[in-house]
């Protein structure tokens, strides 16, 4: 069997595509429990989905494995900060809300490895910035009381649960 060399450029595209796919069945999984359970319930299972997904991330991580591509998951612009092809995606389907809940797998997947230290947001370009910027903070007592199943762990990242407070 001879070795195939594909163009970066494919291969990024490749990746782009997947990337888009995951956030279609982010959005999809999401919409159809909300609109099921309602947004208060739906926004806990939901909630509950992504805790365990980090879960999963921080343990495949823990033993070596990549969490994301290095190439095509970002859209690199000339002079401007990286999208994030998933925040674009939910942008273009009109789903900021949902999509937003995505992104607390940056918090979850942190405190799944070490409840002591959290991955936020300082800028989310789903729920208007200009791109995603993150920081690392300690948790707080009431962040490790409430990253469990079954608690509205939304606060972790109050750029997120600000935004979303405010929807019913």
């Amino acid at each position: 069997m001879s070795e195939e060399m594909v163009p970066f450029k494919e291969a990024e595209a490749q990746v782009k595509v997947v990337t888009i796919r995951l956030a279609l069945l982010h959005l999809a999984f999401s919409k159809t429990i909300v609109e099921s359970l309602g947004w208060d319930q739906g926004k806990q299972l939901i909630l509950d989905s992504i805790k365990r997904y980090g879960e999963y991330v921080a343990e495949r991580t823990k033993k070596g494995q990549q969490g994301l591509p290095k190439y095509g998951f970002w859209e690199q612009r000339e002079g401007k900060p990286p999208l994030c092809e998933l925040g674009k995606v939910m942008l273009e389907m009109g789903e900021p809300e949902i999509g937003s809940l995505y992104c607390l797998i940056d918090p979850a997947k942190t405190m799944a490895a070490d409840i002591n230290t959290k991955l936020i947001h300082s800028k989310n370009m789903i729920l208007g910035d200009d791109e995603c910027q993150f920081v690392n903070v300690s948790t707080t007592d009431e962040d490790k009381a409430n990253f469990e199943i079954g608690k509205d762990w939304l606060m972790v990242d109050p750029i997120i649960a600000k935004k979303l407070s405010k929807k019913k």
